[in-house]
């Protein structure tokens, strides 16, 4: 029987305070062990994300402080609480800490009771605001429809401009979601990239025509306004302090061309520096076009297809996440299957 109990990171580089936090931990909850920060990320970016991170400061290479804020910067990520510990206790530390997005602080030496009562406490308030955004979300159900539609219709404007099949938008943004859910993203981010992928081009609203519909290659000057899309959808979107769905969606915008090992654009971005639901995106969509028929090329075969990602992976793709879409085979063959052109054209839901 599968061991269902929530999970708990613990990080920290020394092996003394790893063994006593896991000592104290195991016998009420699943226990994960990190000795660095980048090997943290590693860990809570996986599938098989934490409920929980219990976060030293003082690490070498990559303090608390700074795997803290990679985490809440994450949309993959920011939704798993961080609790510190630390000798740390200085108030400035402590507002620090906070302002960085942990939820608490637990000092060294660490006395057994405070700290499983802090968890506890911590794993409940979780499992509050998770049952608090479902109320949320049903309540505004209708509200929410209303604004996706116009956010579905703002997609296909670029769609209608360029030369995309049917039902493009609407595929990829599946795979996009295939991806966050493998990636451990939360049910409320999820839904966001379901719904903010669709709007990757919509700066191509802003290319001329003649650029747009050229049926053979660009000259490098058209290729240079080309690539301004990216930069004109992340103005269309502008800076929004009121609607998550358009946030994520002005950052798939501007980041869906970067590419893993840094010659992609607008900015050259490479690796962790690129956002991941960028990164997500930019896989559901190089594997939706080549898999598609153009006015400019047949379709191509799906293991032709699964070979470039394999391929690319470490150069054009991020290696985890083109890992995580060959795993779910099976659910994109389903995706492709139930959006294949010529189908009735449904709405995302």
């Amino acid at each position: 029987m599968a061991d269902e109990r929530p999970t708990i990171l613990v990080v920290d580089d020394t092996p003394q305070n790893i063994d006593l936090l896991a000592g104290l931990l195991r016998p009420h909850y699943q226990v994960k062990v990190a000795n660095r920060g980048r090997r943290a990320l590693e860990i809570v970016r996986s599938a098989a994300q934490p409920d929980l991170i219990l976060l030293d400061i003082m690490m070498p290479e990559m303090d608390g402080y700074a795997v803290c804020r990679a985490l809440k910067a994450d949309y993959t990520t920011r939704h798993v609480p961080v609790i510190f510990t630390t000798a740390k206790i200085a108030t400035e530390d402590e507002l620090l800490g906070l302002e960085v997005g942990a939820v608490d602080y637990v000092t060294k030496p660490i006395s057994p009771p405070i700290l499983l009562a802090r968890v506890k406490t911590h794993l409940a308030l979780r499992d509050q605001q998770r049952a608090l955004e479902e109320q949320v979300r049903r309540r505004t159900a209708q509200l929410q429809q209303t604004r996706l539609e116009i956010v579905q219709r703002l997609g296909r404007a670029a769609e209608y401009k360029d030369n995309e099949t049917g039902l493009h938008v609407i595929r990829m943004s599946h795979y996009a979601r295939l991806l966050g859910e493998r990636a451990g993203m939360g049910a409320h981010e999820v839904d966001l990239l379901l719904h903010a992928a669709p709007m990757h081009d919509i700066g191509k609203i802003g290319i001329p025509d003649q650029i747009l519909r050229k049926p053979g290659r660009l000259t490098a000057e058209e290729w240079e306004v080309m690539k301004t899309h990216c930069q004109i959808g992340a103005d269309i979107l502008g800076q929004t302090d009121g609607s998550e769905l358009l946030a994520m969606a002005r950052v798939i915008a501007l980041s869906h061309h970067e590419r893993w090992d840094g010659s992609g654009y607008p900015h050259g971005l490479a690796g962790e520096d690129i956002p991941r639901v960028a990164r997500m995106v930019a896989i559901a969509d190089v594997f939706d076009a080549l898999t598609s028929d153009r006015p400019y090329k047949e379709a191509w075969p799906l293991e032709r297809a699964l070979a470039l990602l394999r391929d690319q992976a470490g150069s054009h793709f991020d290696p985890v996440l083109v890992q995580h879409f060959l795993d779910a085979l099976p659910e994109v063959q389903e995706i492709q299957r139930r959006y294949a052109e010529g189908s009735a054209r449904p709405e995302q839901h």
